[in-house]
């Protein structure tokens, strides 16, 4: 809440709505305690928007709120299935399963997953809810540069936050690599399809016979989840999905989830999104054109702070894959770091801490958004570091 010029942070900022002690913290709250908002660039949704026609989709199904949702998620379910897999939907589609988010899904399979350690991906840090689920389900956490072989297995592919990113052979390796025989992997592969138009021949979602040869072999059990509210910038509608190693994995998924948690505006909008060609071009056009600009610019930033204070060890170090939809900012101090968050906030452009969940108090996150916001941002810095 901006009062009097000054921001005030007393039970009005997005970290008092989590109950930390009892939850993972996650950003995009801020945005609705702040009178001045412009723009969010602490999540890392499509710098587009929500699509206009699956918007409206959602919106007419809310008429149709009296009614129950369809139980077997269709049409929707095949129309995701469809974009996944053009030419052979329907003999994968009972490999799917929707959810209510990613997180519900994240739950179900390591709630289903057979007892043992659990292990993230070979990046320092990722998306925290796997690791809340493992402990919460009383695992074993292992480093990620343990040699140790798990029977849980988790990587975010492309990482969030880190912005790291396995090619197809490495990610399959990987695996091979760290998961026991008789476990689970799970890939979150989310950001994945920002890569480009040709994103699917890079995706693990087209690995069957290597999804098939490691079951087969090794009993190893891999599930892919996505999830869909970043690339179509629509988080309060909760759509996730999760791809199972074979159809006897996902009916066993589907016996455990609670019946229709996937609402009916949700379903629609899936439905209709799916199809909307236009706008994946469009962000695969300008999410790289637009993420260079604002990397450029913010190098403009931290050169200044160099040169103000005559030192290179001053300069940022800006971490990610230029497809993606975000910006990973070592600011190389705490103070800095937390100064820009207060005064993007204060400007009404909130950006992600990198303390508040992933422990990395140096570190700023900030999304890929259209230039003329970015502006708003740029000019809230202008004197980190300087004054």
């Amino acid at each position: 809440m901006i009062e009097n010029g000054k921001l005030n942070n007393n039970n009005s900022d997005g970290s008092n709505v989590w109950n930390t002690k009892l939850q993972q913290f996650h950003g995009g709250q801020d945005w609705k305690f702040l009178d001045n908002f412009k723009e969010d660039f602490s999540v890392t949704t499509n710098a587009l928007g929500t699509p206009k026609t699956a918007l409206e989709a959602s919106r007419e199904a809310c008429y149709t709120c009296h009614h129950y949702p369809p139980a077997n998620q269709e049409p929707s379910k095949t129309s995701l299935a469809r974009f996944l897999w053009p030419d052979s939907y329907l003999r994968h589609k009972d490999r799917l399963l929707i959810g209510n988010g990613a997180s519900e899904l994240i739950d179900l399979v390591i709630r289903s997953a057979p007892k043992g350690p659990w292990k993230p991906g070979p990046w320092d840090i990722q998306y925290k809810e796997y690791q809340r689920s493992a402990e919460n389900n009383g695992r074993v956490i292992l480093h990620p540069q343990d040699k140790t072989k798990a029977m849980l297995t988790c990587i975010v592919n492309p990482c969030n936050p880190t912005g790291d990113y396995l090619i197809i052979e490495e990610l399959k390796q990987w695996i091979i690599d760290n998961a026991e025989d008789g476990g689970f992997v799970v890939v979150d592969e989310s950001m994945q399809p920002w890569l480009s138009s040709k994103f699917r021949s890079d995706s693990l979602t087209s690995q069957h016979d290597f999804i098939n040869s490691l079951y087969e072999t090794r009993k190893i059990s891999i599930y892919i989840i996505h999830s869909w509210t970043k690339i179509w910038s629509c988080t309060g509608l909760r759509i996730g999905s999760v791809v199972c190693p074979t159809n006897k994995h996902c009916d066993s998924l589907k016996q455990i989830q609670i019946p229709w948690s996937v609402n009916s505006p949700a379903l629609a909008f899936l439905d209709a999104v799916v199809k909307d060609n236009k706008y994946m071009e469009q962000t695969w056009e300008f999410t790289i054109r637009w993420r260079e600009e604002l990397v450029n610019r913010l190098k403009e930033l931290s050169n200044s702070i160099v040169n103000f204070h005559n030192d290179e060890n001053c300069k940022w170090i800006f971490y990610g894959k230029d497809f993606l939809s975000w910006v990973w900012i070592d600011m190389k101090s705490i103070k800095i770091a937390e100064d820009a968050v207060a005064k993007a906030k204060f400007a009404g452009v909130p950006v992600r801490s990198g303390n508040p969940g992933y422990n990395r108090p140096t570190y700023v996150r900030v999304a890929v958004r259209e230039p003329s916001k970015v502006d708003i941002l740029i000019k809230a810095w202008e004197t980190l570091g300087i004054q």
